[in-house]
């Protein structure tokens, strides 16, 4: 469809990549976007009506269930709201979702589709906001389906690559080496919400402590790439720890992950997919066949993938 200079779009299409929320050393802040599956949102501006909130979810596939199609309580759906108010728009919108993430995936399925319908709906506005200006609304729809906001998967798809993603801005991280991630997804669902409940109970100091000696190995690993000292702190104290249970076969696919090669392996976003970082796609590919051949011995079915950690940023792919 050819569009007459001057003439406003009316529609968008945008995809966004699945991710790894974490990874290990970094909860609710450190995060990679990863190139092997994601999320489409086409989004369409419409008149916005007189009642109501001015966003309408019209239809949404790939979807083995169904989830809501109010706008407040859809994760796309209530990040268009929030985009609305925040940038006080007169028009609305309507959108169609198309699922590729599995759901409760630990693969930022939720935050993509936010990711998504923010990034598209913002080629539809008369003056478009840089990415990072988008992570507040995109944040708010994440937060419908996790029971609260955290960056550490919206901030990757939005940006690409590695992102410490703090409260008023987000950090891109270099990855001064080849690394790989090997990401397997387990036949199994984990909600976001069930996983955050094992970590109520109180944590001791000593382990915040070590937890952020941790994270200050890995980033620091990321500006000098010293690889022994990513090696040593890809690990995780904090979290793994009470959602290891929840995941049948986690610790022999970790094992066989390390055992190929990987620098560190553990739980991509809230489970129960795993991801391990290797230095290079051969490692990763020999990590993947490990951990997926781990899972399949005890009974479970698994998918693999092999990617950069590098990973894209979300971006529309059609409009008019």
């Amino acid at each position: 469809m050819s569009v007459s200079p001057g003439t406003p779009l009316r529609w968008a299409e945008a995809w966004a990549p699945a991710s790894v929320g974490n990874v290990s050393v970094g909860f609710d802040l450190l995060g990679h976007s990863l190139e092997v599956a994601g999320d489409w949102v086409r989004v369409e501006r419409v008149d916005a009506p007189e009642t109501g909130a001015g966003v309408v979810v019209v239809a949404m596939d790939g979807l083995p269930v169904d989830l809501p199609f109010e706008a407040e309580r859809n994760t796309a759906g209530a990040a268009l709201l929030a985009l609305r108010k925040g940038v006080e728009l007169e028009f609305g919108f309507s959108l169609q979702i198309r699922k590729g993430i599995p759901l409760g995936s630990g693969m930022g399925g939720s935050a993509a589709s936010a990711v998504a319908a923010v990034v598209a709906a913002n080629h539809l506005l008369d003056t478009p906001l840089p990415a990072e200006a988008l992570y507040p609304f995109a944040l708010a729809g994440e937060g419908v389906a996790s029971g609260s906001p955290h960056g550490d998967n919206v901030a990757p798809q939005l940006l690409g690559g590695l992102v410490l993603a703090f409260p008023d801005r987000l950090l891109r991280l270099p990855v001064p080496w080849e690394l790989h991630c090997a990401l397997v997804h387990p036949h199994q669902v984990l909600e976001t919400r069930r996983s955050r409940a094992v970590l109520a109970e109180p944590y001791p100091l000593s382990a915040f402590v070590e937890q952020a000696g941790l994270l200050t190995r890995v980033v620091g690993a990321c500006f000098t790439g010293e690889l022994d000292l990513l090696r040593d702190g890809l690990r995780d104290v904090l979290v793994e720890p009470r959602r290891a249970s929840l995941i049948p076969g986690f610790l022999q696919a970790k094992a066989a992950a390390l055992a190929a090669g990987a620098l560190g392996a553990g739980i991509s976003g809230g489970g129960p997919s795993l991801f391990a970082w290797c230095v290079d796609r051969a490692t990763g590919e020999a990590a993947r066949e490990g951990m997926v051949q781990a899972f399949r011995e005890l009974g479970i079915e698994a998918d693999g993938w092999v990617a950069p950690v590098e990973g894209p940023a979300a971006r529309v792919i059609s409009c008019g």
